[in-house]
């Protein structure tokens, strides 16, 4: 059992992550090159418009100020509008549009290297050095080598345009409608914006198979380097576990191999996976850029990567704050897991 103490400390040290993170992306933006005024109205602008976009953006005022406006307007999660990707919309909403496309995705990766690489690293450690063991290590190895632009429109060839098995790109059919809200006990709430989650609230269940069907090939590209690394540090992990004390005297006790490796060893030797997977999920979130482009998700690493080419100050601020918000929420995940496999640890 986790202690309360233990996850309110751990909630305060998020604090001073997330200010960092906050600082520095002001930082950054402020030695960008380029007047953001400028940007904003576009280079045949005059002068008088440029110096109207900066006095209601607040740029002439001074540094501290704009500094201190900044940090109250992430508190608030007021990142101001979208100049250019968006054209005028609040950069919350754009956010709340395009982050449940990139979190869905990296969820079902994630879930999918888990489901094959845990299994995978514990076979390869029980069975270390045999053709089980070799024919594993040389799929991770694999798994890590072939890069996602690659391995993407490889399984696209297969999968869609020799087989027809799966649709090549897109989240749903194109000929599928979702309503904008659900009902719970006569309350209209808005959908969440993963369309798995979200066809199966409104009871579309052809939907939701649709739905499957063209989340499959994006989840597996990104799963199988998620898969990849947990295999080999789960095995790595499960042979240094084996060969501890407690493993050879539960063994000398007469307990059977089986019940002593899932018993003992694997709650130990899970641990350090945990910081894998963890560490693996943000990545997954920042890093699925070319996942969406290659199967045509319009998730928010796209967005991101077109906020950036755009100079659109303003999404950038609000996307690399909320990514670290995410990314600091998973590491807190890990920790509260690490507690319960570990108890030592909530010490």
């Amino acid at each position: 059992m986790v202690s309360k103490r233990f996850i309110a400390k751990r909630l305060l040290l998020l604090v001073p992550v997330l200010f960092g993170v906050a600082t520095l992306v002001f930082a950054i933006l402020q030695l960008a090159p380029g007047d953001p005024a400028r940007v904003i109205i576009g280079q045949r602008a005059s002068a008088e418009q440029i110096a109207q976009v900066r006095d209601d953006l607040g740029l002439d005022d001074p540094l501290w100020v704009q500094y201190g406006r900044f940090l109250l307007d992430a508190a608030q999660f007021e990142f101001g509008q979208s100049y250019k990707v968006a054209q005028g919309r609040a950069v919350r909403d754009v956010l709340a549009d395009r982050l449940p496309v990139t979190i869905e995705l990296a969820l079902y990766g994630q879930v999918f290297g888990i489901l094959l690489g845990i299994p995978l690293g514990v076979l390869s450690a029980i069975r270390q050095d045999s053709f089980t063991d070799h024919a594993t290590r040389v799929g991770a190895l694999t798994g890590i080598s072939v890069p996602i632009f690659w391995s993407g429109p490889l399984l696209i060839l297969l999968l869609s345009t020799y087989l027809g098995w799966l649709p090549a790109s897109g989240r749903i059919g194109s000929t599928i409608f979702l309503p904008t809200s659900w009902t719970l006990f006569g309350m209209e709430l808005p959908l969440t914006g993963m369309v798995t989650v979200d066809t199966l609230l409104v009871g579309q269940f052809d939907a939701w198979i649709s739905a499957v069907q063209h989340l499959f090939m994006p989840a597996a590209v990104i799963g199988i380097y998620s898969m990849a690394l947990i295999s080999r540090m789960m095995r790595s992990s499960m042979l240094e576990v084996v060969r501890q004390d407690y493993i050879r005297t539960a063994r000398a006790k007469g307990q059977g191999a089986r019940i002593t490796l899932m018993k003992h060893g694997f709650r130990n030797a899970l641990i350090p996976v945990i910081t894998v997977i963890g560490i693996q999920f943000g990545t997954l979130l920042g890093g699925a850029v070319l996942t969406e482009t290659i199967f045509g998700i319009g998730g928010i690493g796209v967005t991101i990567v077109d906020a950036i080419g755009a100079s659109d100050y303003t999404l950038v601020q609000g996307t690399v704050l909320t990514f670290a918000l995410l990314f600091t929420l998973v590491n807190l995940g890990v920790d509260i897991t690490y507690s319960y496999l570990d108890p030592r640890i909530d010490q």
